[in-house]
């Protein structure tokens, strides 16, 4: 498999796009930093947003870092730009000039209306991938319907992609899998609450889990993914000792996924899975990916390895979807201090996703 530090070489025939994220924080200057310090991936891509927003922050970078920005009428004109231009479809009225790091309703609907009218793009197959940059979840709520009914990209993205295909929200489970070099850990819930997130530890949602990971990891790798599943409790609950999660709800699911021919190994303790399925230095890893139970379970190691080179995906969606992971980094923005690293990671991998459908 080409690791994520590579390009997959594939040429576009379908742009790709980026969407700014929140005009107030640092999402604009990575975007301009990656046209910049990545001009190979971006070949292709484009900016949906604000045209305004990002020529100002195109100007956070010291030249000969910085080169114009330039408003396209369509996402076909992007195949055509020529080096050194950065392409932007303006997405919605023009947004007002707004103050870095200051949480705003005004730059939440901006990025809403980015990553709506992007979503729905990539849906319709006008583009093929969808890079999101960060929004600030304050800032969106704030802005009000129809967003402040979700509590980030993923549950938008979700929404959006059940009602384009014609089904119920609970018909198309969603996953979120946060990878690097290093290491994938594909998460059985997202952003809610521990307590809730215990609740949510069903035989349905891990299997689902399982059947996502496997059906995406195999478009990706070209083979079945060597799945390990984390426990629930200290030591994989110590035989019950600890907590019935393993043997009531991860046993069951492992025994019938692996008769459905996946390859998943588990429960394992928590405390040292992720190290097993950490990349080593001979590129040999015991498993491609891990499955956690909840949010921090699996965010705590890849973020530990290396933030800045870290990628979110979303799995199970009907299109590909990447982010760097992390946030808005308010305290940065307009400083022209942001790292773009984990949005190039984000642009790569997304090119290598289009290139293995």
């Amino acid at each position: 498999m080409t690791s994520i530090s590579e390009l997959s070489g594939v040429a576009l025939t379908r742009p790709i796009v980026l969407t700014l994220g929140d005009p107030c924080g640092i999402g604009p200057e990575i975007v301009a930093r990656a046209w910049s310090q990545a001009p190979d991936l971006t070949r292709g891509c484009f900016v949906a947003g604000d045209v305004g927003v990002m020529r100002r922050a195109m100007a956070l970078l010291q030249r000969p870092l910085n080169f114009p920005v330039c408003e396209i009428e369509s996402p076909l004109e992007a195949l055509q730009m020529p080096p050194r231009c950065l392409p932007v479809l303006q997405v919605g009225s023009v947004a007002p000039v707004l103050t870095w790091g200051q949480i705003d309703s005004r730059a939440g609907k901006v990025a809403g209306d980015a990553v709506l009218w992007a979503t729905r793009a990539a849906l319709r197959g006008d583009v093929a991938a969808l890079i999101t940059a960060p929004l600030h979840k304050e800032a969106l709520h704030a802005a009000g319907a129809p967003y402040d009914q979700y509590p980030g990209h993923t549950e938008l993205l979700q929404d959006e992609a059940a009602h384009y295909l014609g089904v119920p929200v609970s018909q198309l489970p969603v996953r979120m899998m946060l990878a690097n070099e290093d290491l994938r850990t594909v998460l059985v819930s997202i952003h809610v609450s521990l307590r809730q997130a215990l609740d949510a530890i069903t035989q349905e949602q891990v299997a689902q889990t399982l059947r996502i990971t496997d059906a995406s990891l195999t478009r990706l790798l070209g083979r079945r993914p060597r799945i390990a599943v984390a426990g629930v409790n200290p030591h994989a609950g110590e035989g019950g000792l600890f907590g019935r999660e393993e043997i009531d709800v991860l046993q069951p699911c492992v025994k019938q996924a692996r008769q459905e021919g996946l390859d998943v190994q588990g429960p394992f303790a928590p405390d040292t899975v992720f190290m097993r399925a950490r990349r080593q230095s001979n590129g040999h890893r015991e498993f491609d990916v891990v499955i956690a139970m909840y949010h921090d379970q699996g965010l705590i190691p890849v973020k530990y390895l290396g933030v800045e080179q870290g990628v979110n995906v979303t799995l199970g969606l009907p299109l590909i979807r990447t982010s760097p992971d992390h946030g808005t980094a308010m305290d940065l923005a307009g400083k022209g201090l942001a790292d773009a690293s984990s949005l190039i990671q984000a642009l790569r991998l997304a090119r290598q996703m289009v290139g293995a459908c």
